[in-house]
C-alpha cells in the first residue's frame, strides 16, 4: 500500500507538535506551578480535539480507509498511554519530583519520545516492507506482552531499579536533593545531575519500553509510517488528566492479545479496520464500565460502613 506521508507532511506535522509544545511550556507554563486537574483536563481536550481535526484532514486528503487507520491506531495507543501515565506518577514519587516541576519533565520526555518514536517507526516500517515475516515476530511479542501484563496486573513498578538508570548513576554523580527546575548543578567544580534529571532519564527509558509494545500494535492496523507516527504522537500528548481504572490492565492485555493474534493470522484471516476498531473500542468500554461499577460499589460499601460506625 502506498504511503501518504510526503517529506512536507512529516515536517509540517512535527512543526505543529513542536509549536504546540513551545506554546504550552513557553507561555502557559512559563512559571513552574502544579498543574491542576482543570488545567490538565483543558489541555487533554485540546489535544483530543486536534487529533479529531487531524483525522478529519486525513479523511479529506486520503480517504476514509486511512482516516479509520489513524483513528484505530490512536485508540490503541491512547489505551496503552492510560496505563503508562501511572508509571510516570511512580517515577515522580520515587525521585521526589515536586508537582510544580512534573510538567517540565513530561515536556522534555515528550520531545525525546518524538525523536525516538520517529526513528523506531521509520526503521520498523522499512523492516516490515523488506521482511514480511516480521509481522509474526511483532505478533508474538504483543501476545507475550499481553500475557505478562495480565499476570503482573497488580505488581508495583520499580523504575529506580532499571539497569540504564543504575548505570547512569555510576557515570554522573547525582546530588542528594532537587534544585528547583534545574537538571544539573555545579558543586565543588564538579557537575552533578539532580534527581529531576534522573527522573527525566527514567521517563525516556520507560518510553522506549512502552514503544516496543505500542508501535508494533499500530503496525497491525497500518504499515504506513506517517499514519503510525501521527496516531502515536497525538495519543501520548495531553495524558496528565487521565485517571486510574481498576480493570484497565486486563483490558489492555486483551487488546494486545487481540492485536497480536491479528498479526500472527494476517495471511489467513483478514479483519477490516472498522472491525478492529469496534473490537478494541468494545474491550475498552467494558474495562471502563466494569471499573466504574467496581468503584461505585466500593464507595457505597465504604459509606455504609461509615454510617454504621457513626450510629454505633
Amino acid at each position: 500500500m502506498e504511503t501518504v506521508g510526503s517529506p512536507a507532511l512529516w515536517l509540517g506535522f512535527i512543526a505543529l507538535v513542536l509549536g504546540m509544545l513551545a506554546l504550552d511550556l513557553g507561555i502557559f507554563h512559563r512559571k513552574a506551578h502544579a498543574v491542576s486537574l482543570k488545567e490538565a483536563g483543558v489541555w487533554s481536550v485540546v489535544w483530543v480535539g486536534l487529533a479529531a481535526l487531524f483525522a478529519a484532514a486525513v479523511y479529506a486528503w486520503f480517504g476514509p480507509e486511512r482516516a479509520l487507520e489513524f483513528t484505530t491506531g490512536y485508540l490503541i495507543e491512547k489505551a496503552l498511554a492510560i496505563d503508562n501515565i501511572f508509571v510516570f506518577v511512580v517515577i515522580f514519587a520515587t525521585f521526589g519530583v515536586a508537582a510544580a516541576y512534573q510538567h517540565r519533565v513530561l515536556f522534555w520526555g515528550i520531545v525525546g519520545a518524538l525523536i525516538m518514536r520517529a526513528a523506531f517507526i521509520l526503521a520498523g516500517g522499512a523492516f516490515l516492507q523488506r521482511f514480511h515475516w516480521a509481522m509474526y515476530l511483532f505478533g508474538g511479542l504483543l501476545i507475550a506482552t499481553g500475557v505478562k501484563l495480565f499476570i503482573d496486573r497488580n505488581k508495583e513498578p520499580h523504575p529506580e531499579q532499571n539497569p540504564v538508570v543504575r548505570t547512569f548513576r555510576k557515570i554522573l554523580p547525582v546530588s542528594s536533593e532537587n534544585h528547583g527546575p534545574r537538571f544539573t548543578i555545579i558543586k565543588d567544580r564538579r557537575r552533578f545531575a539532580t534527581p529531576l534529571f534522573i527522573a527525566l532519564i527514567t521517563v525516556e527509558v520507560t518510553d522506549v519500553v512502552f514503544a516496543v509494545d505500542s508501535i508494533p500494535a499500530i503496525f497491525a492496523v497500518t504499515t504506513d509510517p506517517f499514519i503510525v507516527f501521527t496516531s502515536n504522537i497525538f495519543a501520548i500528548l495531553g495524558m496528565r488528566a487521565l485517571v486510574r481504572l481498576r480493570y484497565l490492565k486486563p483490558g489492555l492485555a486483551a487488546i494486545l492479545l487481540f492485536v497480536g493474534a491479528k498479526m500472527l493470522l494476517y495471511r489467513w484471516v483478514h479483519l477490516p479496520t472498522g472491525t478492529s476498531l469496534a473490537v478494541i473500542a468494545a474491550i475498552l468500554a467494558a474495562a471502563v464500565i466494569a471499573s466504574l461499577l467496581r468503584s461505585r460499589a466500593v464507595l457505597n460499601r465504604e459509606r455504609r460502613t461509615a454510617r454504621r460506625s457513626a450510629t454505633a
